[in-house]
C-alpha cells in the first residue's frame, strides 16, 4: 500500500473524528444555546430541525458539486465553514446571529458528511477490503471527547463561545494541514494503489490524470437502484434518534432511575457503538457485509425488545448497551454498498453521487424518529414505541442481500479476484 493511500487515510479520519467533536459540542449545549439566546420551548424545535434539513440541501449540493470539482476539495472547505459556524453559535447575542450561524452549519455539515463518505468509499475500494468502520469509529470517539468537553464546560459555567474557541483553534488549522493529503476516488485511489506512485494526494481520474471525479455519460444513478440503501439509512438513524432524544427520558420516567442513573445510557450507547465500530471491519472481511448487516440488524433490534420489556433501570441499560453493538455497523456498510453498487453498475463517477443522494436519508431518519416515538408513547405508551424502531430495524433484513456484490470490477479492466472486498460474504453473496 502506498503512502499516498496511508495519508490519505490518516487524514480523512482525522477530518471523521473533528465532525464527531464539533457536533456533540453543538447538541450537548442545546439548553445553554437556549438560554442564551432566550429561545422558547416552542420555538426551539424549529431550531433544531432546520439543522438536518439544510444539511440535507447541502448533501443534494453537494452532487451537483463534485461533477465539477474534486470531493477533497468540497470537504477541504466544507470542514473549516462548519467549525466556523460552531464558534458563530457562541459568539452571537441575537435570534436572527443564531439562525444564520445554524443555517450555516447545517448546510455546511451536508457537505461535509457527504464528501468525507465519498472519501471514505472510494479508499475502500482502493484498499480492497473493508475500512468504513474505522472511519465512522473515530467519528464516535470524536462524539465522546466533544461530549466530555461540554460537560467540562457546563460543569465549570463557561460561555459557549469561551468553550468552543479552543476546540476550533486547535481543529481549525489541523484539519486544513491534513487536507492537503485527501484522496480522491472516481477510480482515482485504484490507481494509486496499483501503480504505486507515491507523493503528495491530489485528485486523479480514473487514467490517473488530475482532474475532478465527474459522472460519466452512463454513470447517473436511478434512485429505484438505492431505494433498499436508503431505507436501511433511514431505519438504522430512526433507531440512533431514538435513543440520543428518548434513553434518559426512558429511563427515568418508565422505568424509574434517578436523573443521574438515567444520563448514563446514552454513554454507554456511544461507548459501545466505537467499540463496536473499531472491530467491525474484522467482522466483514471475515464474514462478508450481508452477515454484519444482519447480526447488526437482530442484535439491535433485541436490545429495542430489551428496553421495551425492562423491568427496571440495570435491564433497560443492557438494552442501550445491545443497541450501539447492532446500529453502529449499520450505516458505514450502507455508504460502503451504496457506493460500491454505483461504481460497479454505473460508472466511475456515479459513487459520489450514490453517497450524496444516501447521506439525505441520514437526515430524513434523524427528522423522523425522534417525533415519532414522542408521538406514540404520548398517546400511547414509551414501551411501546419503542417497539416501532424494532420492527423498522428488523426490516433491514428483508434488504441484507443488498449489501452483497457481484465479483470484484474495480473498472478500468483491472481485476483482482483475491481481494476481500466489502459485501463479499463467505456464502458468496
Amino acid at each position: 500500500m502506498t503512502d499516498v493511500l496511508r495519508r490519505g487515510r490518516a487524514s480523512l479520519a482525522f477530518s471523521f473524528f473533528a465532525q464527531g467533536v464539533a457536533f456533540a459540542l453543538l447538541v450537548t449545549r442545546i439548553p445553554a444555546i437556549q438560554d442564551r439566546y432566550g429561545v422558547s420551548d416552542a420555538l426551539l424545535p424549529a431550531f433544531l430541525a432546520a439543522v438536518p434539513v439544510l444539511a440535507g440541501v447541502g448533501s443534494v449540493s453537494t452532487e451537483k458539486l463534485v461533477k465539477r470539482i474534486p470531493p477533497s476539495r468540497v470537504l477541504r472547505w466544507a470542514q473549516p465553514v462548519v467549525l466556523l459556524a460552531l464558534l458563530g453559535v457562541g459568539a452571537g447575542d441575537a435570534t436572527v446571529e443564531l439562525g444564520v450561524a445554524l443555517a450555516a452549519f447545517g448546510l455546511a455539515v451536508g457537505a461535509l458528511d457527504a464528501s468525507m463518505n465519498m472519501l471514505g468509499v472510494s479508499l475502500q475500494r482502493a484498499y480492497g477490503r473493508s475500512i468504513m468502520l474505522s472511519f465512522h469509529a473515530v467519528f464516535s470517539l470524536g462524539g465522546i471527547v466533544g461530549a466530555s468537553l461540554a460537560w467540562v464546560g457546563a460543569h465549570w459555567d463557561l460561555a459557549l463561545f469561551v468553550s468552543y474557541l479552543p476546540v476550533v483553534a486547535v481543529l481549525l488549522p489541523a484539519a486544513f494541514v491534513g487536507s492537503r493529503w485527501y484522496v480522491d476516488g472516481g477510480g482515482a485511489a485504484e490507481s494509486v494503489a496499483e501503480s504505486g506512485v507515491s507523493g503528495t494526494s491530489g485528485t486523479l481520474d480514473a487514467s490517473g490524470a488530475s482532474g475532478a471525479s465527474g459522472v460519466s455519460a452512463g454513470g447517473g444513478v436511478v434512485f429505484k437502484a438505492l431505494l433498499p440503501f436508503c431505507l436501511v439509512m433511514t431505519f438504522a438513524y430512526i433507531g440512533d434518534s431514538t435513543v440520543s432524544n428518548w434513553s434518559a427520558k426512558y429511563l427515568q420516567d418508565v422505568l424509574g432511575s434517578s436523573e443521574q442513573l438515567a444520563t448514563v445510557p446514552y454513554n454507554v450507547y456511544m461507548v459501545t457503538t466505537l467499540l463496536g465500530r473499531a472491530i467491525g471491519d474484522l467482522g466483514v472481511r471475515r464474514f462478508g457485509a450481508v452477515v454484519v448487516v444482519r447480526m447488526g440488524a437482530v442484535v439491535a433490534a433485541m436490545g429495542f425488545a430489551v428496553v421495551a420489556s425492562a423491568p427496571g433501570a440495570w435491564v433497560g441499560m443492557l438494552g442501550f448497551t445491545l443497541l450501539g453493538l447492532g446500529l453502529c455497523v449499520l450505516v458505514p456498510q450502507t455508504f460502503a454498498a451504496a457506493g460500491r453498487y454505483a461504481f460497479e453498475n454505473f460508472g466511475p463517477g456515479a459513487s459520489d453521487a450514490a453517497v450524496a443522494r444516501l447521506n439525505v436519508f441520514n437526515y430524513v431518519g434523524f427528522l423522523v424518529g425522534s417525533p415519532l416515538v414522542g408521538a406514540l408513547g404520548d398517546a400511547w405508551s414509551y414501551r411501546g414505541a419503542m417497539l416501532v424502531p424494532m420492527v423498522l430495524v428488523l426490516v433491514t433484513l428483508v434488504y441484507a442481500r443488498s449489501f452483497g456484490t457481484q465479483p470484484d470490477r474495480y473498472g478500468g479492466g483491472h481485476e483482482r479476484p483475491r481481494t476481500a472486498d466489502v459485501g463479499r460474504g463467505s456464502n458468496g453473496l
